[in-house]
Parts: C-alpha cells; sequence; structure tokens
C-alpha cells in the first residue's frame, strides 16, 4: 500500500478501482475459495445429515463436530507450512502453491474414504476421514492465504478477498444444498464422491496459477540471527541444534517480528483483532432463534435471510473490495464498523414489530451488505499486517484471535435473550461493536498511529 493511502485522498479512479476484478490473479482467487469452502460444510452441518439418516445418536453427532477444532488450532502447524519445502513438488510449483496441492488431494482422498464407509457399521473410520479432511482444509487455507498476501499488492488486498468470499459461499452452497439434492435422488456417499471430485477445481487452478516471489528482506534475516543466538548452544552440527535453529526462525520469529515492527501499538492492533468482529458473530448466534420466535415461516427465512441475505453479502464484499483499492484500508475499515453496530439497531427495531416481510428484507440486506463489506475491509487489514517472511504463520495467529473473543460472548447470547428479550439483546449487540469503531478511528486518525502502520509496513518486505 502506497503512503499516500494515509491520507484521505482516492488512491485511484472509480474505473480503476471496478477493473481491479479482471486482474488474472484477482479471477483465480474466485476459484480457490472455491476450493478453500467446498469441505467446510462436509465435516460439519452436511455430516450431521448423513449420520441423522443412518441413525447415529444426538450425542454421538455432538462429538462429531468436535473435528472442527482443527480449524481454530491450524496456527499450530502454520510455522511448518512457512518453511518446510516438500520434496520434489516445491521446487517444481513454489511453497504456496505445493503445499495447496498436497492439502487438496488431502480432502478428495479424505471425502472419497468417507463415502467408502457405512456409518452404521465403522464411525470410528469415518471419523478418522473426517479429522483428515478437516486437516488438509485447515492446511490449506494457511497456503491459500499467505498466497492471497503475497500474490498481489496490499491496495488489492479488499477485492482479492472479496472475490475468495465469493467462491467460498457458493461453494457453501454446493456443499450444503449441492449434497443434500444428491442424497435426496441418489445416496449420501455419491454425494461425498461427487464433491471429491469438484476438488479438482482447485487443484487445476493451483496448476495454471503463478507463485508470488517471496521477499525476506535483510532486516528480517538479521533479526533472525539475533533471536537464533538466544537460542544458540551446544554443538553446531547436533540434531537438537538444527531443532533449535528451526524453531527460532519459524515459530519465535514471526512472533518477535510483529511485536518489533508495531512496538507498543502492537498490543493495541492485536485488540482491535479481537474485537472488530465481535458484534456481528454475537449477533448472528441469536438470528435463526429470532426469526422463528417473531413467527417468520422456514421457507420466508430460507428465502430472505439466506438465498437472498447471500446474494447481498457477497454484493457488500465486492464494494468492499473496490473501496479499498480506491481508499485505502483503513476508510472502508472505519465505515464496516460502523455499519455493523448500526445494522444490529436495525434488529432491535425489528424485533418491536409482528412478522412484516418487507422490514425483514430491508434489515436482512443492510446486515448481509454490511458484514461482506466489513469482511473485505478487515481481511485487507489483516493482510497488511503481515511480513512477507512469515505470512502463513502471522496470518494464522491474526485469524485465529479474529474469532476468539466473539465466540466466548456469543455463548451468553441465550441468557440475554431470555433474561431481557430481542430488542435488549440486539441492542447490547450493537454496543459492543463501540470499542472496535474507537480503536478504528484511532488508527486511522492519529498520525502517531498511521506513522507507526506505515513504518511496520515498509519493513516487513511486501
Amino acid at each position: 500500500m502506497s503512503s499516500s493511502s494515509n491520507g484521505f485522498q482516492p488512491l485511484h479512479s472509480w474505473r480503476e478501482s471496478l477493473l481491479v476484478y479482471t486482474k488474472p490473479r484477482v479471477v483465480g482467487m474466485l476459484f480457490l475459495g472455491f476450493s478453500a469452502g467446498l469441505p467446510f460444510l462436509l465435516v460439519f452441518s452436511t455430516l450431521s445429515a448423513w449420520l441423522n439418516d443412518a441413525n447415529v445418536s444426538k450425542a454421538t453427532i455432538g462429538f462429531f463436530s468436535w473435528i472442527g477444532i482443527t480449524y481454530s488450532i491450524k496456527v499450530i502447524w502454520a510455522p511448518v507450512i512457512d518453511r518446510l519445502p516438500l520434496p520434489f513438488l516445491t521446487r517444481v510449483l513454489g511453497k504456496r502453491r505445493s503445499w495447496m496441492l498436497v492439502a487438496q488431494i488431502g480432502i478428495a482422498c479424505g471425502l472419497l474414504g468417507m463415502a467408502s464407509i457405512n456409518p452404521t457399521e465403522d464411525l470410528q473410520t469415518i471419523a478418522l476421514f473426517g479429522l483428515l479432511v478437516a486437516f488438509s482444509s485447515a492446511t490449506q487455507d494457511v497456503a491459500l492465504d499467505a498466497y492471497r498476501i503475497e500474490a498481489m499488492d496490499k491496495e488489492y488486498q479488499g477485492a482479492m478477498s472479496a472475490i475468495y468470499i465469493f467462491g467460498y459461499r457458493f461453494a457453501l452452497l454446493v456443499a450444503g444444498a449441492g449434497s443434500f439434492y444428491i442424497a435426496e435422488y441418489v445416496d449420501w456417499p455419491t454425494a461425498y464422491i461427487v464433491m471429491a471430485l469438484l476438488m479438482g477445481v482447485g487443484m487445476c487452478t493451483v496448476l495454471v496459477i503463478r507463485e508470488p516471489e517471496h521477499v525476506i528482506s535483510g532486516a528480517t534475516r538479521d533479526q533472525e540471527t539475533n533471536t537464533a543466538a538466544v537460542f544458540d548452544g551446544g554443538p553446531t552440527d547436533s540434531t537438537w541444534h538444527c531443532i533449535k535453529e528451526w524453531f527460532s526462525t519459524a515459530v519465535v520469529s514471526p512472533f518477535v517480528d510483529f511485536v518489533k515492527r508495531y512496538g507498543k501499538f502492537a498490543f493495541i492492533i492485536l485488540i482491535f483483532v479481537g474485537i472488530y468482529r465481535i458484534s456481528d458473530i454475537t449477533m448472528g448466534v441469536m438470528a435463526n432463534p429470532f426469526y422463528l420466535d417473531m413467527g417468520y415461516s422456514k421457507i420466508e427465512i430460507a428465502n430472505i435471510g439466506k438465498i437472498f441475505g447471500f446474494f447481498m453479502s457477497l454484493f457488500g464484499a465486492l464494494v468492499g473490495g473496490v473501496l479499498v483499492v480506491r481508499y485505502g484500508i483503513h476508510r472502508p475499515l472505519v465505515l464496516g464498523a460502523i455499519l455493523v453496530a448500526v445494522t444490529n439497531l436495525l434488529f432491535a427495531y425489528l424485533a418491536t414489530l409482528g412478522p412484516d416481510l418487507v422490514w425483514l428484507s430491508i434489515v436482512i440486506s443492510a446486515d448481509n451488505f454490511s458484514g461482506g463489506l466489513a469482511g473485505s475491509a478487515f481481511i485487507a487489514f489483516l493482510s497488511s499486517l503481515t511480513n512477507s517472511a512469515y505470512t502463513a504463520t502471522q496470518y494464522a495467529l491474526f485469524s485465529s484471535i479474529m474469532t476468539l473473543p466473539a465466540k466466548i460472548l456469543g455463548g451468553f447470547s441465550g441468557v440475554i435473550v431470555e433474561g431481557y428479550g430481542y430488542e435488549w439483546f440486539f441492542s447490547y449487540a450493537a454496543v459492543l461493536g463501540i470499542p472496535a469503531i474507537i480503536v478504528a478511528l484511532y488508527l486511522t486518525l492519529s498520525p502517531l498511529a498511521r506513522r507507526q502502520q506505515l513504518s511496520a509496513e515498509q519493513a516487513s518486505g511486501h
């Protein structure tokens, strides 16, 4: 991102901003997003439906949800993806593409394995294949996020994330509704076989796209040397010394780098990462129960809340990507935080009405549009925080922090609804968005904060 993005003048014309979606690497993210989104539901709600049809107990189905923990702990093996080359493949495809391809093969094999097992006869094996799918999917996410950040400049990250979201959401429809259609007219194993074959979309894309350049600045290498010195000791030709050296470079250095580049602002930024999505995630926990309790039918919820909301979310993401290209990251980031909080107040107003389809359409349009816009800007912001030497590790850390506080607070949503009602709950969810607005404004308007961010970005090597 250029230094001019720190001001308030547009970086590009509207025409240039819109044409960003024609760039080959941006278009490629559509298919990579599809590949990332496809396996997610196949180890969650779609798998739950299959197990339910097989008369597996509800308690056992609940235990299967633990497979999803894999997505929350991907930061543990992200350093391996950042630094470990794969034999032969890395030399041929490059670091990011080789890891993506191996992960996609793992997903396809896991899905085919699940399709070959009868749930009523061998649940344990299905669980193991499901774990392979989830682990491979999380690995693909780490490599794909690193590729996305390294493939284009920061000013294009909003567009990259918007197209990625488009592909991801479309894949959720295929893995959700598509699997149900196939299971209804054929059977569940056939549905999983078809999904495994569709992973070929990602594999073909990986073979077509070009590997991005990996830039490691001299300052970063010096920092790694200094960090490694702390772990130094013992014979330099020993296996233990090699392990310590790798741990210092791949695991410790990414965290040292972030703190060193951002200084005292590192703590503020990590807090901001943790609070930005609290408002919309907290609200989302009670959205479907709210619609049902208000008297809307399941068909109305599906048509307006799911299908119409899906397209409004994509529209918001695309608009967010254009705004990031035109104005830089920070102004759309502030706008997104404000819109998310305000739309929660619209839900509070909706709670005072009876079942009103017009107002439901207005509120869901506003909510999904603001969520899509904020999501594009926020992903671009997270991408701007990384150092190209540790892209996978640092982004995996930020994405984990991004949802943890919101998930914790979201667990208390039902208690607030039962105690105070939906009107007060949605007002509470809107108030939760105020800290994110304040910090976003501070990071945008404070000259000291902007200078520190610009200095840190220049030192990142992107």
